[in-house]
């Protein structure tokens, strides 16, 4: 389940925040996301969180929404592999 979720989430990424098709490709768990990426700002974080529970199946709770989990490419699919196992 990790390979898909990674590649979902990737998906995700450059559909949302309109990426180049494969800069997505290239992250790695430190990449940095939020600050870092220009794409990813305060008003697409509402968004991009809204696409990955639909595309995967997952509730986010408003209080589980912290700027750590935003970070890094490690820290996000972290976030969101840890809510599907618990799905």
């Amino acid at each position: 389940m990790s390979d898909e979720t990674d590649l979902q989430l990737r998906r995700i990424l450059t559909d949302v925040l309109g990426l180049q098709p494969g800069q997505a490709d290239d992250f790695d768990a430190d990449t940095g996301l939020f600050g870092h990426l220009p794409e990813l700002d305060s008003m697409a974080v509402a968004g991009l969180l809204t696409e990955i529970e639909d595309r995967l199946d997952i509730m986010i709770d408003d209080d589980e929404i912290e700027g750590e989990m935003l970070e890094t490419y490690g820290g996000l699919l972290a976030f969101v592999e840890g809510k599907r196992a618990n799905a």
